[in-house]
């Protein structure tokens, strides 16, 4: 049985990925690969998802559900930083379905996120946007990340990866 996470959003609710969701797994990227005009380059299988996610454990992903249907997820994983001498969690992909934003799912997500980076004792939270993403950088900035001015991802750390930590 799936355990639902609760939210303060009462009709929206997480849940870490099992293998039965490999298929809607594999949807979502590809939702989201058709959003940034990358889906010719999605060359996923339902198999490569089960194998990545649940066989080898290369990573995790959890689906944010609205009203039992899901609407969104995210792909994460452990990076480490040597200055830091800590891990991290590295956002791979996070997407929510057009119609259902501006809800806040977003920011539960992210803030849920960085509560498990809080408890798993890492530095930080990361991902990449693609400079042309003006709403997604917004979206980010607005939840107190900052760019990494070298490279063209954010984080959460410190001050912010707390207080985001304490939304949840």
């Amino acid at each position: 049985m799936r355990e639902l996470i609760k939210t303060k959003n009462k009709d929206f609710t997480l849940r870490f990925a099992e293998e039965g969701d490999c298929e809607l797994i594999l949807e979502f990227i590809k939702k989201l690969a058709d959003y940034e005009k990358r889906l010719s380059e999605v060359s996923a299988l339902k198999s490569d998802i089960s194998n990545s996610l649940f066989k080898n454990k290369y990573a995790e992903a959890i689906i944010g559900e609205y009203k039992g249907k899901p609407v969104s997820f995210a792909i994460f994983f452990y990076n480490f930083s040597t200055f830091l001498g800590k891990p991290g969690i590295y956002i791979e992909d996070i997407y929510t379905d057009p119609q259902m934003r501006g809800k806040g799912f977003g920011s539960i997500i992210f803030a849920f996120l960085a509560k498990l980076a809080v408890e798993r004792e890492c530095g930080r939270v990361e991902w990449s946007v693609l400079k042309w993403n003006e709403p997604s950088i917004k979206f980010y900035e607005k939840l107190g990340a900052t760019p990494k001015n070298e490279w063209d991802q954010y984080k959460l750390s410190g001050e912010a990866l707390s207080s985001m930590a304490d939304k949840y």
